[in-house]
């Protein structure tokens, strides 16, 4: 167990660092997360405007997209105003509420964005693995039932987190060494034992993170042969063509996860992991919907059928 005297944040709340601590840095900084917040937002809505208007587009893989996007939206508006707000004011703190909230809305949407990409893997299994079967296996009330399931079991299981994390004594210090509220710099202020955490921590990461990354393997594995199976060079590679976008989310998404929680505490460097909870916080939610935009031929028809709509 820590020692050290304990401080009230229930009532004083904690101080965010930030990313630097330089002044002349803060209006640089500003306009970039800005600029970054702006298309985070224009490229996710215009990923709803596209599907939405097009119903070529009513099918499951685009409506877990959908969901994709939306979740991408909280997890950088859960971020990234309040990380501006700090910047322009230079008032850094953030009462003990917010920042429970901050990190049960992080964990949340995180374990939301895998088990949807989960899901979409087993949709693209379906689709190239067994298409005979495809719309009665992933029929719009399978596919409702999925996304519905990703987005109730993340918001219940992040409660865990929250609890044992908010009934933890802080130590003197309430210096949060990082840009938000996220798990392993709220444990370095803590005076008390973080066992408990740290069990939750692993739990949670093998029953979402870990079974969710192995099912999508496994449904790659399965994918991958069936394409190698195919005669024409041409059909292997439409069937590729359909799955790559879904593939190379998953590959960015899972590699900066696995390099920020996937490791003891006892590694935690808080530089290293503002780079990382950057890359996983900001870059992804910009490219999915880049990804999606060059790499899939349907949702580029679909673009310049709603641009042509517009347009006359």
């Amino acid at each position: 167990m820590k020692s050290g005297s304990h401080y009230n944040t229930s009532e004083d709340g904690f101080s965010i660092k930030g990313l630097s601590d330089a002044s002349g840095l803060r209006l640089p900084v500003f306009l970039v997360c800005l600029c970054v917040y702006v298309s985070i937002l224009l490229g996710n809505l215009t990923i709803f405007t596209i599907i939405l208007a097009n119903p070529r587009l009513h099918i499951p893989m685009y409506i877990f997209l959908i969901n994709l996007s939306a979740a991408d939206i909280i997890y950088a508006s859960n971020i990234l105003p309040n990380l501006m707000t700090i910047m322009v004011t230079k008032n850094n703190s953030i009462t003990f509420t917010g920042c429970m909230t901050q990190m049960y809305i992080y964990i949340a949407m995180t374990c939301t964005e895998v088990l949807l990409l989960e899901a979409m893997a087993y949709d693209r299994y379906v689709a190239i693995c067994h298409p005979l079967r495809y719309f009665v296996l992933m029929s719009m009330k399978h596919c409702s039932g999925l996304a519905t399931t990703a987005w109730t079991f993340s918001f219940l299981i992040s409660i865990g987190h929250a609890v044992l994390i908010s009934k933890q004594s802080f130590c003197d210090t309430h210096l949060i060494n990082h840009f938000y509220c996220d798990i392993a710099p709220l444990l370095k202020l803590t005076c008390s034992d973080t066992s408990d955490v740290e069990i939750m921590n692993y739990i949670e990461g093998v029953l979402v993170t870990f079974n969710a990354f192995v099912f999508t393997i496994v449904s790659y594995m399965f994918i991958i042969s069936t394409i190698l199976k195919i005669k024409s060079s041409e059909g292997r590679r439409k069937a590729f063509s359909t799955c790559s976008s879904h593939l190379t989310c998953v590959i960015i998404f899972y590699g900066t996860l696995f390099l920020l929680y996937m490791r003891p505490s006892s590694s935690y460097s808080p530089e290293r992991d503002k780079f990382f909870a950057l890359l996983s916080g900001v870059l992804i939610p910009i490219l999915n919907p880049v990804i999606y935009s060059l790499k899939n031929q349907e949702f580029k028809i679909g673009f310049k059928t709603l641009a042509n709509k517009m347009l006359h």
